[in-house]
Protein backbone atom coordinates (compact mmCIF):
# COMPACT_ATOMS: atom_id res chain seq x y z
CA UNK A 1 0.00 0.00 0.00
CA UNK A 2 1.14 3.67 -0.31
CA UNK A 3 1.11 6.65 1.89
CA UNK A 4 -2.15 8.81 2.04
CA UNK A 5 -2.68 10.29 -1.00
CA UNK A 6 -0.82 13.38 -1.57
CA UNK A 7 -2.81 15.83 -4.26
CA UNK A 8 -0.92 18.56 -6.87
CA UNK A 9 2.20 15.83 -5.89
CA UNK A 10 5.63 17.04 -8.24
CA UNK A 11 7.31 14.53 -9.93
CA UNK A 12 11.07 14.15 -8.39
CA UNK A 13 11.40 11.61 -12.24
CA UNK A 14 11.63 11.26 -15.72
CA UNK A 15 13.58 13.62 -18.35
CA UNK A 16 11.61 16.68 -17.35
CA UNK A 17 12.84 16.88 -13.80
CA UNK A 18 16.32 15.71 -14.67
CA UNK A 19 16.52 18.86 -17.50
CA UNK A 20 15.50 21.42 -15.34
CA UNK A 21 15.27 20.41 -11.16
CA UNK A 22 14.81 24.24 -9.96
CA UNK A 23 12.05 24.95 -12.23
CA UNK A 24 9.99 22.08 -10.50
CA UNK A 25 11.50 23.61 -6.94
CA UNK A 26 9.99 26.83 -8.20
CA UNK A 27 6.68 26.09 -9.10
CA UNK A 28 6.43 23.52 -6.17
CA UNK A 29 7.57 26.65 -4.19
CA UNK A 30 4.82 28.74 -5.61
CA UNK A 31 1.55 26.36 -4.81
CA UNK A 32 3.03 24.92 -1.06
CA UNK A 33 5.47 27.07 0.35
CA UNK A 34 8.60 25.49 2.53
CA UNK A 35 7.30 21.65 2.49
CA UNK A 36 5.68 19.97 -0.61
CA UNK A 37 3.87 16.92 -1.72
CA UNK A 38 6.08 14.78 -4.72
CA UNK A 39 6.96 11.46 -6.44
CA UNK A 40 10.19 10.13 -6.04
CA UNK A 41 9.09 7.06 -8.33
CA UNK A 42 5.38 6.25 -9.64
CA UNK A 43 3.32 5.58 -6.56
CA UNK A 44 5.82 6.81 -4.28
CA UNK A 45 5.07 9.73 -2.52
CA UNK A 46 7.30 12.10 0.49
CA UNK A 47 7.26 15.50 1.99
CA UNK A 48 9.94 17.31 0.31
CA UNK A 49 11.64 20.61 2.43
CA UNK A 50 12.14 23.21 0.11
CA UNK A 51 12.92 26.10 2.38
CA UNK A 52 15.89 27.06 3.96
CA UNK A 53 14.76 27.65 8.14
CA UNK A 54 12.47 24.30 7.33
CA UNK A 55 15.50 22.34 5.83
CA UNK A 56 17.70 23.43 8.91
CA UNK A 57 15.25 23.08 11.34
CA UNK A 58 14.58 19.52 10.12
CA UNK A 59 18.44 19.14 10.20
CA UNK A 60 19.01 20.15 13.75
CA UNK A 61 16.18 18.62 15.11
CA UNK A 62 14.10 21.68 15.92
CA UNK A 63 11.63 20.13 18.86
CA UNK A 64 13.20 16.79 18.61
CA UNK A 65 10.47 15.46 16.91
CA UNK A 66 12.86 14.41 14.15
CA UNK A 67 13.90 10.71 13.72
CA UNK A 68 15.90 8.88 10.95
CA UNK A 69 14.34 5.10 10.77
CA UNK A 70 12.72 4.16 8.06
CA UNK A 71 11.38 1.37 9.59
CA UNK A 72 7.50 1.84 10.04
CA UNK A 73 7.63 3.97 6.20
CA UNK A 74 8.94 0.71 4.55
CA UNK A 75 6.81 -1.57 5.18
CA UNK A 76 4.18 0.71 4.12
CA UNK A 77 5.72 0.23 0.88
CA UNK A 78 4.06 -1.99 -2.41
CA UNK A 79 5.44 -4.94 -3.36
CA UNK A 80 6.67 -3.25 -7.14
CA UNK A 81 10.22 -2.85 -8.62
CA UNK A 82 10.13 0.94 -8.01
CA UNK A 83 9.84 0.28 -4.26
CA UNK A 84 12.35 -2.09 -4.40
CA UNK A 85 14.74 0.48 -5.46
CA UNK A 86 13.55 2.78 -3.34
CA UNK A 87 14.02 0.74 -0.34
CA UNK A 88 17.71 0.22 -1.44
CA UNK A 89 18.24 3.47 -1.09
CA UNK A 90 16.27 4.42 2.08
CA UNK A 91 15.33 1.49 3.53
CA UNK A 92 16.54 0.83 6.71
CA UNK A 93 20.05 0.22 8.06
CA UNK A 94 21.78 -0.18 11.00
CA UNK A 95 24.39 2.58 10.58
CA UNK A 96 24.81 5.97 10.91
CA UNK A 97 22.29 7.29 8.87
CA UNK A 98 19.28 5.66 9.66
CA UNK A 99 19.74 5.70 13.51
CA UNK A 100 19.30 8.27 16.68
CA UNK A 101 21.07 9.24 19.75
CA UNK A 102 22.79 7.32 21.50
CA UNK A 103 23.00 4.53 18.64
CA UNK A 104 23.62 7.13 16.28
CA UNK A 105 26.47 8.82 18.02
CA UNK A 106 28.31 5.44 18.21
CA UNK A 107 28.27 4.86 14.83
CA UNK A 108 29.25 8.32 13.76
CA UNK A 109 32.03 7.89 16.26
CA UNK A 110 33.87 4.94 14.80
CA UNK A 111 33.58 7.06 11.23
CA UNK A 112 34.86 10.35 12.46
CA UNK A 113 37.80 8.58 14.14
CA UNK A 114 38.76 6.29 11.55
CA UNK A 115 38.54 9.44 9.05
CA UNK A 116 41.32 11.21 11.31
CA UNK A 117 43.86 8.72 10.73
CA UNK A 118 44.21 9.37 7.34
CA UNK A 119 46.89 11.67 6.71
CA UNK A 120 45.98 14.60 4.79
CA UNK A 121 48.75 14.89 2.26
CA UNK A 122 49.00 11.05 1.88
CA UNK A 123 45.14 11.65 0.57
CA UNK A 124 46.32 13.98 -1.39
CA UNK A 125 49.34 12.37 -2.90
CA UNK A 126 47.07 8.86 -3.64
CA UNK A 127 44.35 11.34 -5.30
CA UNK A 128 47.58 12.04 -7.62
CA UNK A 129 48.43 9.20 -8.49
CA UNK A 130 44.75 8.31 -9.29
CA UNK A 131 44.22 11.35 -11.41
CA UNK A 132 47.28 11.65 -13.35
CA UNK A 133 46.92 7.63 -14.12
CA UNK A 134 43.09 8.45 -15.40
CA UNK A 135 44.63 11.54 -17.37
CA UNK A 136 47.19 9.76 -19.42
CA UNK A 137 43.90 7.66 -20.86
CA UNK A 138 42.62 10.21 -22.66
CA UNK A 139 45.29 13.39 -22.63
CA UNK A 140 46.54 12.56 -26.16
CA UNK A 141 43.22 12.30 -27.78
CA UNK A 142 42.41 16.21 -27.05
CA UNK A 143 38.61 15.47 -26.01
CA UNK A 144 37.27 13.21 -23.22
CA UNK A 145 33.84 12.67 -21.13
CA UNK A 146 34.95 13.76 -17.73
CA UNK A 147 32.26 12.25 -16.03
CA UNK A 148 32.84 9.07 -17.16
CA UNK A 149 36.56 8.96 -17.99
CA UNK A 150 37.67 11.27 -14.49
CA UNK A 151 35.04 12.69 -12.00
CA UNK A 152 33.51 8.99 -11.11
CA UNK A 153 36.19 6.87 -11.15
CA UNK A 154 38.57 8.90 -8.89
CA UNK A 155 36.50 9.06 -5.88
CA UNK A 156 35.25 5.16 -6.05
CA UNK A 157 38.86 4.19 -6.81
CA UNK A 158 40.27 6.00 -3.49
CA UNK A 159 37.67 4.45 -0.88
CA UNK A 160 38.48 1.31 -3.18
CA UNK A 161 42.32 1.85 -1.72
CA UNK A 162 41.82 3.12 1.40
CA UNK A 163 39.03 0.12 2.15
CA UNK A 164 42.35 -1.86 1.62
CA UNK A 165 41.58 -3.73 -1.45
CA UNK A 166 43.20 -3.66 -4.79
CA UNK A 167 42.73 -0.87 -7.28
CA UNK A 168 41.29 -3.35 -10.36
CA UNK A 169 38.58 -4.42 -7.62
CA UNK A 170 36.90 -0.80 -8.48
CA UNK A 171 35.27 -1.98 -11.74
CA UNK A 172 32.52 -3.95 -11.13
CA UNK A 173 32.21 -1.88 -7.80
CA UNK A 174 31.59 1.73 -10.32
CA UNK A 175 28.61 -0.36 -12.24
CA UNK A 176 27.10 -1.33 -8.55
CA UNK A 177 26.82 1.98 -7.17
CA UNK A 178 25.81 3.42 -10.52
CA UNK A 179 23.20 1.29 -10.58
CA UNK A 180 22.33 1.59 -7.13
CA UNK A 181 22.20 5.26 -7.16
CA UNK A 182 19.66 5.23 -10.51
CA UNK A 183 17.32 3.99 -8.12
CA UNK A 184 15.14 2.25 -10.95
CA UNK A 185 13.41 -0.84 -10.10
CA UNK A 186 15.13 -3.86 -11.01
CA UNK A 187 18.76 -2.01 -11.77
CA UNK A 188 18.39 -0.19 -8.16
CA UNK A 189 17.73 -3.59 -6.63
CA UNK A 190 20.38 -5.35 -9.25
CA UNK A 191 22.76 -2.66 -7.68
CA UNK A 192 22.57 -2.81 -4.38
CA UNK A 193 22.84 -6.82 -4.70
CA UNK A 194 26.52 -6.07 -6.04
CA UNK A 195 27.71 -3.78 -3.71
CA UNK A 196 26.33 -5.84 -1.07
CA UNK A 197 28.61 -8.91 -2.00
CA UNK A 198 31.40 -6.55 -2.74
CA UNK A 199 31.36 -5.23 0.84
CA UNK A 200 30.96 -9.22 2.69
CA UNK A 201 34.06 -9.78 0.20
CA UNK A 202 36.19 -7.24 1.57
CA UNK A 203 35.01 -7.68 5.45
CA UNK A 204 36.05 -11.65 5.12
CA UNK A 205 39.54 -10.46 3.60
CA UNK A 206 39.73 -8.11 6.72
CA UNK A 207 38.66 -10.14 9.38
CA UNK A 208 40.96 -12.83 8.26
CA UNK A 209 44.23 -10.33 7.87
CA UNK A 210 43.83 -6.91 9.25
CA UNK A 211 45.67 -4.42 6.82
CA UNK A 212 46.52 -0.22 7.54
CA UNK A 213 43.09 0.88 6.47
CA UNK A 214 40.07 1.73 6.89
CA UNK A 215 38.27 -1.55 7.38
CA UNK A 216 40.87 -2.78 9.58
CA UNK A 217 40.18 0.27 11.41
CA UNK A 218 36.53 0.27 11.26
CA UNK A 219 36.93 -4.04 12.92
CA UNK A 220 39.28 -2.75 15.78
CA UNK A 221 37.62 0.45 16.64
CA UNK A 222 36.42 0.47 20.79
CA UNK A 223 32.87 0.65 19.86
CA UNK A 224 32.94 -2.72 19.07
CA UNK A 225 30.64 -2.74 15.86
CA UNK A 226 28.96 -6.29 15.14
CA UNK A 227 30.23 -7.73 11.59
CA UNK A 228 26.57 -6.58 10.27
CA UNK A 229 26.62 -3.13 12.18
CA UNK A 230 30.64 -2.89 10.58
CA UNK A 231 29.30 -4.11 7.06
CA UNK A 232 27.00 -1.41 6.82
CA UNK A 233 29.43 1.04 8.15
CA UNK A 234 31.13 0.58 5.12
CA UNK A 235 27.77 0.51 2.92
CA UNK A 236 27.36 3.92 3.98
CA UNK A 237 31.09 5.80 3.61
CA UNK A 238 31.04 3.97 0.16
CA UNK A 239 27.80 4.54 -1.59
CA UNK A 240 27.99 8.20 0.36
CA UNK A 241 31.48 9.36 -0.89
CA UNK A 242 31.37 7.91 -4.11
CA UNK A 243 28.54 9.25 -5.74
CA UNK A 244 28.62 12.83 -3.77
CA UNK A 245 32.62 13.08 -4.68
CA UNK A 246 31.83 12.29 -7.81
CA UNK A 247 29.20 14.58 -8.69
CA UNK A 248 30.80 16.98 -6.92
CA UNK A 249 34.43 17.00 -9.43
CA UNK A 250 32.08 16.83 -12.93
CA UNK A 251 29.34 19.64 -11.49
CA UNK A 252 32.70 22.06 -10.39
CA UNK A 253 34.38 21.43 -13.86
CA UNK A 254 31.53 22.46 -15.60
CA UNK A 255 31.17 25.59 -13.82
CA UNK A 256 34.67 26.09 -14.47
CA UNK A 257 35.03 25.54 -18.16
CA UNK A 258 32.07 27.44 -19.02
CA UNK A 259 32.18 30.67 -16.75
CA UNK A 260 35.50 32.89 -17.84
CA UNK A 261 35.28 34.22 -14.02
CA UNK A 262 37.03 30.43 -13.51
CA UNK A 263 38.48 30.03 -16.96
CA UNK A 264 40.27 32.88 -16.62
CA UNK A 265 41.19 31.60 -13.20
CA UNK A 266 44.24 29.07 -14.32
CA UNK A 267 46.10 32.32 -15.71
CA UNK A 268 45.04 35.23 -13.62
CA UNK A 269 43.92 33.79 -10.24
CA UNK A 270 40.12 35.50 -10.85
CA UNK A 271 37.92 32.58 -8.93
CA UNK A 272 40.23 29.07 -7.38
CA UNK A 273 39.09 25.88 -8.00
CA UNK A 274 37.64 26.23 -4.28
CA UNK A 275 35.12 29.10 -5.35
CA UNK A 276 33.75 26.31 -7.92
CA UNK A 277 33.59 23.96 -5.60
CA UNK A 278 31.77 26.15 -2.77
CA UNK A 279 29.27 27.30 -5.49
CA UNK A 280 28.58 23.70 -6.95
CA UNK A 281 27.84 22.73 -3.44
CA UNK A 282 25.69 25.23 -3.38
CA UNK A 283 23.95 25.56 -6.16
CA UNK A 284 23.91 21.90 -7.41
CA UNK A 285 24.85 19.65 -4.18
CA UNK A 286 25.54 16.44 -5.64
CA UNK A 287 23.33 14.70 -3.15
CA UNK A 288 20.21 17.06 -4.11
CA UNK A 289 17.51 15.73 -2.40
CA UNK A 290 18.89 12.72 0.14
CA UNK A 291 18.59 13.92 3.37
CA UNK A 292 15.53 11.38 4.72
CA UNK A 293 13.63 12.00 7.55
CA UNK A 294 10.76 10.81 10.10
CA UNK A 295 8.37 12.40 12.27
CA UNK A 296 7.75 10.91 16.17
CA UNK A 297 4.36 12.15 16.53
CA UNK A 298 2.00 14.25 14.00
CA UNK A 299 3.67 17.53 13.36
CA UNK A 300 1.82 20.31 11.34
CA UNK A 301 5.32 21.72 10.19
CA UNK A 302 5.36 25.17 8.50
CA UNK A 303 2.19 24.77 7.24
CA UNK A 304 2.44 20.85 5.84
CA UNK A 305 0.82 18.35 8.69
CA UNK A 306 2.90 15.45 8.35
CA UNK A 307 2.31 11.85 10.14
CA UNK A 308 4.45 8.96 11.34
CA UNK A 309 5.36 6.42 8.57
CA UNK A 310 5.79 9.17 6.35
CA UNK A 311 8.94 10.26 3.89
CA UNK A 312 10.32 13.65 4.32
CA UNK A 313 13.33 14.28 1.99
CA UNK A 314 15.36 17.60 2.47
CA UNK A 315 16.14 19.24 -0.49
CA UNK A 316 19.86 21.00 -0.28
CA UNK A 317 19.45 22.02 -3.56
CA UNK A 318 16.12 23.63 -3.07
CA UNK A 319 16.82 24.88 0.15
CA UNK A 320 20.43 26.60 -0.90
CA UNK A 321 18.92 28.37 -3.76
CA UNK A 322 16.01 29.53 -1.94
CA UNK A 323 15.36 33.06 -3.61
CA UNK A 324 15.05 34.99 -0.29
CA UNK A 325 17.55 36.79 1.44
CA UNK A 326 19.40 35.04 4.38
CA UNK A 327 21.89 36.25 6.57
CA UNK A 328 25.27 35.14 5.47
CA UNK A 329 25.94 33.66 8.71
CA UNK A 330 23.14 31.73 8.98
CA UNK A 331 24.54 29.49 6.65
CA UNK A 332 26.07 26.39 7.16
CA UNK A 333 29.72 26.20 5.78
CA UNK A 334 30.08 29.63 4.41
CA UNK A 335 29.83 29.28 0.94
CA UNK A 336 29.02 25.26 0.77
CA UNK A 337 25.79 26.25 2.60
CA UNK A 338 23.86 22.95 3.34
CA UNK A 339 26.04 21.24 0.94
CA UNK A 340 27.09 19.16 3.37
CA UNK A 341 24.16 18.72 5.45
CA UNK A 342 23.83 20.43 9.02
CA UNK A 343 23.46 19.27 12.79
CA UNK A 344 24.28 16.05 14.00
CA UNK A 345 23.52 14.24 10.63
CA UNK A 346 26.02 16.34 9.04
CA UNK A 347 28.89 14.38 6.63
CA UNK A 348 31.35 13.56 9.06
CA UNK A 349 34.22 13.28 6.14
CA UNK A 350 33.60 16.85 4.55
CA UNK A 351 36.81 17.44 4.80
CA UNK A 352 38.71 14.33 2.43
CA UNK A 353 36.01 14.98 0.04
CA UNK A 354 36.86 18.94 -0.47
CA UNK A 355 40.84 17.70 -0.08
CA UNK A 356 40.03 14.68 -3.09
CA UNK A 357 37.51 17.10 -5.25
CA UNK A 358 40.38 19.81 -4.81
CA UNK A 359 43.48 17.96 -5.72
CA UNK A 360 41.42 15.97 -9.04
CA UNK A 361 40.40 18.92 -10.70
CA UNK A 362 43.82 21.29 -9.76
CA UNK A 363 45.64 17.96 -11.25
CA UNK A 364 43.13 17.96 -14.32
CA UNK A 365 43.82 21.54 -14.96
CA UNK A 366 47.34 21.72 -14.47
CA UNK A 367 48.16 19.64 -17.12
CA UNK A 368 44.84 20.53 -19.57
CA UNK A 369 44.95 24.54 -19.10
CA UNK A 370 42.38 25.04 -22.52
CA UNK A 371 39.67 22.81 -21.50
CA UNK A 372 36.76 23.73 -23.09
CA UNK A 373 32.51 22.05 -23.18
CA UNK A 374 32.42 20.66 -26.70
CA UNK A 375 28.13 21.80 -26.08
CA UNK A 376 26.78 24.83 -24.29
CA UNK A 377 26.57 23.88 -20.66
CA UNK A 378 22.76 24.37 -20.79
CA UNK A 379 22.60 21.34 -23.24
CA UNK A 380 24.71 19.13 -21.07
CA UNK A 381 22.51 15.89 -19.96
CA UNK A 382 21.89 15.11 -16.13
CA UNK A 383 21.34 11.34 -15.16
CA UNK A 384 17.94 11.26 -13.57
CA UNK A 385 16.79 9.77 -10.38
CA UNK A 386 15.19 11.66 -7.45
CA UNK A 387 18.43 11.97 -5.36
CA UNK A 388 21.68 13.19 -6.77
CA UNK A 389 22.33 15.85 -9.60
CA UNK A 390 25.03 14.35 -11.34
CA UNK A 391 25.84 14.74 -15.18
CA UNK A 392 25.51 11.62 -17.50
CA UNK A 393 28.31 13.23 -19.57
CA UNK A 394 31.16 15.83 -19.53
CA UNK A 395 32.52 16.63 -22.58
CA UNK A 396 35.24 18.44 -23.15
CA UNK A 397 37.84 19.32 -25.84
CA UNK A 398 41.45 20.51 -25.20
CA UNK A 399 45.15 20.76 -26.98
CA UNK A 400 46.59 17.11 -26.68
CA UNK A 401 49.72 16.45 -24.69
CA UNK A 402 51.91 13.57 -25.62
CA UNK A 403 54.19 11.42 -23.55
CA UNK A 404 56.63 12.42 -25.25
CA UNK A 405 56.97 16.64 -25.15
CA UNK A 406 58.93 18.61 -23.09
CA UNK A 407 57.46 19.61 -19.49
CA UNK A 408 55.96 17.54 -16.65
CA UNK A 409 53.07 15.75 -17.75
CA UNK A 410 51.17 12.70 -16.45
CA UNK A 411 52.95 10.51 -17.99
CA UNK A 412 56.52 12.01 -16.29
CA UNK A 413 58.07 10.01 -13.20
CA UNK A 414 58.60 12.41 -10.42
CA UNK A 415 59.15 11.71 -6.74
CA UNK A 416 56.16 11.00 -4.60
CA UNK A 417 56.62 14.14 -2.87
CA UNK A 418 55.42 16.39 -5.81
CA UNK A 419 53.55 14.50 -8.56
CA UNK A 420 52.87 10.94 -9.75
CA UNK A 421 54.38 7.62 -10.74
CA UNK A 422 53.88 5.83 -14.00
CA UNK A 423 53.51 2.44 -12.44
CA UNK A 424 49.64 1.54 -11.65
CA UNK A 425 48.65 2.41 -8.00
CA UNK A 426 49.20 0.21 -4.89
CA UNK A 427 46.83 -0.41 -1.61
CA UNK A 428 47.49 1.92 1.15
CA UNK A 429 49.21 -1.00 3.20
CA UNK A 430 51.77 -1.44 0.53
CA UNK A 431 52.02 2.61 -0.49
CA UNK A 432 52.12 3.79 2.84
CA UNK A 433 48.89 6.20 2.78
CA UNK A 434 47.42 5.81 6.18
CA UNK A 435 49.01 5.23 9.47
CA UNK A 436 47.88 2.94 12.00
CA UNK A 437 45.50 2.99 14.21
CA UNK A 438 45.97 4.04 18.15
CA UNK A 439 43.74 1.40 19.44
CA UNK A 440 45.27 -1.47 17.40
CA UNK A 441 49.02 -0.89 18.65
Amino acid sequence: MTLRYMPDAGRLYGEEYARDPQAVYAELRRRHGAVAPVEIAPGIEAHLVIGYQAALDVLTNSGGVWSKNPSAWQTRLPDTPDAAGMIAMLGYRPNALYSDGAEHARYRKVISDCFTLVQPHKLRQMVIEVSDSLITQFAAKGEADLAAEFARPIPLRIFNLLFGRPDSDSVGLSKALSDMMEADGEVGARGSDEFSRYIGELVQAKYAQRGDDLTSWFIDHPAGLEVEELMQALVLVLAAGFDATSSLISNAISRMVSDDRYYSSLSNGALSTYDALMEALRAEPAMANYGPYFVRRPVHFHGTWIQPAELVLVSYAAANTEPVNVPEELRSDGGAYLGFGAGPHRCPASDPALLIAMTAIERLTSHLCDLELTVPREELLWRPGPFHRSLAHLPVRFTPIRPDQPGESPWAPHSPSSSTPSAPISPPKSAGYVTSAPWSS
